[in-house]
C-alpha cells in the first residue's frame, strides 16, 4: 500500500476497504461470475436446456458463495491466454461447473449482457449497504445538532453582511432538508439493466429457441434482481440510470461541500468552536492553531469525485453507433469518483462530531447590531398604516453605526401611536428568530420518523 498511486489505496486504504467489495477487479469478476450463475438458472424456465440437477444447482451456488482469491486468480490467468475477460469468466465457469449441458453457460450472451448487470450489481449493492447507510448516519448527526441548537440565537449573514438573526440550529437543519431530500431520490431510484444479445434484438435467443418470450424471460430476471428493464438498446444498455445516480451522487456532495465551507467560515468567524484532539498538533510552526482539516479534507474530496462522477455521467452515456469500448474504459473508474465521495462524507462527520456553537459570542454579535431591528419596525410600521416605513428606517440605519438608545430616539421622532413606539421599543435584535426554532425541530421529526419507518 505504501507504494499505491492512488490515495484511496494508500493514505486512506484503511478506512475505504467497505469499498472494495464493489469496486476492486476482484469484485467485478466475481460478480461476473454471479451474474452468468443467475442466468444460467433463470434459463432453466425457458426449457431450452434439460433441466439442471439438484447436484448442479448445489455445484452453482457453492461457487457464487465461496469465490474467492483462488478462483480469480484461475480466471486472470485464463484471460491472460485469450485476452477477454468476460470470455474467461465463461470459460471458467464451464471447467468449474461441470455441467452435463455446458453450452447453457452464456447463452445467446453479448459481453456486454453480463458486464451491464455486473456493473449496476455492483452499484446496488454499493448504494444499498454502504452509501445509504453513511448517508443516514449524516442525517441523524445533523439532526442531533440541529434540535441541540434549535433555539440557540446565531448571527446570519446575507452578501457578507450581517442579516435578520437565525438559529444555528436552523441553519443546520436546512442541509438536513436539502440531504433529506435527496438521499430518498437515492433511495428510491430503480437502476435499468438489459439482457437482450449483441444488438438488443435478442437475435440469439429467438433464433436458438424461437418459441420463448425473451422480452418477459428478462423483465422477469430484472424484476427478480430489484432492477427495470430497458425495452430497447443497441449492443450497450445506454447507462442513463447510471447518470441518474452519478447525478444525485453529485448534489449530495455539493450540499455537503455548502455544508463544510459554511462551516468552516463560521469557525474562522468565531461563532462555532472545535474540540481540541489531544496529541493532535495544528501547524509545525504555531502551537496555538487547531485547524478545520476535516472541512477541508472534506471538501477537496468532493470536488475530486464530483469532476470525475461529471465525467462519467457525460461519457457513458455516449457510444458510437451500437457500441465502442470507451464505456468499459471509463466505467472502471466508477469506484475512485464514488471512494472520493465517501472519503469525504467520512471527514465530514468527524469535523461535524467536534463542533459546539460559542454561544455566548453569536449572542454578543447579534446583540451589537440593533440596525438589524429595522426589518421588524417597518413590517409593523407597514400594518399601522405608515407612509413609506421602508424610507424611513433606511434613512435612519442604513450605513449607519447606530446603538438601541439612538435607534429608540429616531422612533420617537415618529409621527405614530406613542403605544406603538413603547411596543416597538420592546424588540431586540437577540429575540427576533421567528420561527427558527419551531422550522428545526419540525424538521428534524419529519426526518426521524421516515428513518425510523424504513428501519
Amino acid at each position: 500500500m505504501f507504494k499505491a498511486i492512488s490515495p484511496l489505496d494508500g493514505r486512506y486504504a484503511d478506512r475505504l476497504g467497505i469499498l472494495r467489495d464493489s469496486f476492486s477487479e476482484f469484485a467485478l469478476m466475481r460478480m461476473r461470475v454471479i451474474t452468468e450463475i443467475r442466468f444460467i438458472r433463470a434459463l432453466d424456465e425457458m426449457r431450452c436446456f434439460s433441466p439442471l440437477a439438484p447436484e448442479e444447482i448445489d455445484r452453482l451456488e457453492a461457487i457464487e458463495k465461496q469465490f474467492d482469491e483462488t478462483d480469480y486468480q484461475a480466471i486472470k490467468a485464463i484471460e491472460k491466454e485469450i485476452n477477454h475477460d468476460v470470455k474467461a469468466c465463461e470459460i471458467y465457469l464451464q471447467q468449474k461447473a461441470g455441467l452435463r449441458e455446458p453450452n447453457r453457460i452464456h447463452f445467446g450472451l453479448t459481453s456486454e449482457d453480463v458486464n451491464n448487470l455486473a456493473w449496476t450489481f455492483l452499484l446496488k449493492s454499493y448504494r444499498d449497504t454502504c452509501q445509504l447507510p453513511q448517508l443516514k448516519e449524516l442525517l441523524l448527526t445533523l439532526c442531533d445538532l440541529s434540535e441541540t441548537w434549535a433555539d440557540t440565537v446565531f448571527p446570519a449573514r446575507t452578501h457578507g453582511q450581517m442579516a435578520s438573526p437565525t438559529s444555528y440550529g436552523k441553519e443546520t437543519a436546512v442541509f438536513l432538508n436539502r440531504l433529506f431530500t435527496q438521499y430518498k431520490k437515492l433511495k428510491n431510484l430503480v437502476f435499468r439493466a438489459k439482457l437482450n444479445g449483441a444488438t438488443g434484438n435478442y437475435s440469439a435467443f429467438a433464433t436458438a429457441c424461437p418459441n420463448g418470450d425473451w422480452p418477459a424471460f428478462a423483465r422477469r430476471f430484472m424484476e427478480r434482481y430489484g432492477l427495470e428493464i430497458n425495452p430497447l438498446t443497441t449492443q450497450i444498455e445506454d447507462h442513463d440510470t447510471w447518470a441518474e445516480y452519478f447525478d444525485i451522487t453529485r448534489r449530495i456532495n455539493q450540499i455537503i461541500r455548502d455544508l463544510d465551507q459554511d462551516t468552516w467560515l463560521y469557525l474562522m468567524q468565531g461563532y462555532l468552536l472545535l474540540s481540541v484532539t489531544k496529541g493532535e498538533v495544528g501547524s509545525s510552526t504555531m502551537p496555538h492553531k487547531v485547524n478545520p482539516i476535516n472541512f477541508e479534507n472534506s471538501e477537496g474530496n468532493l470536488k475530486l469525485s464530483n469532476a470525475l462522477l461529471g465525467a462519467l455521467s457525460e461519457s457513458l452515456t455516449t457510444s458510437r453507433l451500437q457500441r465502442d469500448l470507451s464505456d468499459s474504459t471509463v466505467a472502471r473508474n466508477m469506484g475512485v469518483a464514488l471512494g472520493h465521495a465517501y472519503l469525504a462524507i467520512s471527514e465530514t462527520l468527524r469535523g461535524l462530531s467536534k463542533i459546539r456553537v460559542n454561544a455566548p459570542f453569536a449572542l454578543e454579535e447579534v446583540s451589537k447590531h440593533p440596525e438589524l431591528l429595522a426589518e421588524p419596525i417597518q413590517t409593523v410600521l407597514r400594518k399601522a398604516g405608515v407612509a413609506d416605513p421602508y424610507g424611513i428606517m433606511k434613512k435612519l440605519t442604513r450605513g449607519q453605526v447606530i446603538t438601541l438608545e439612538t435607534l429608540h430616539r429616531s422612533l420617537e421622532t415618529l409621527d405614530v401611536d406613542p403605544a406603538l413606539i413603547r411596543e416597538l421599543k420592546t424588540l431586540r435584535p437577540e429575540r427576533y428568530v421567528g420561527l427558527a426554532p419551531q422550522l428545526t425541530l419540525s424538521m428534524t421529526a419529519e426526518v426521524r420518523k421516515y428513518l425510523r419507518e424504513e428501519s
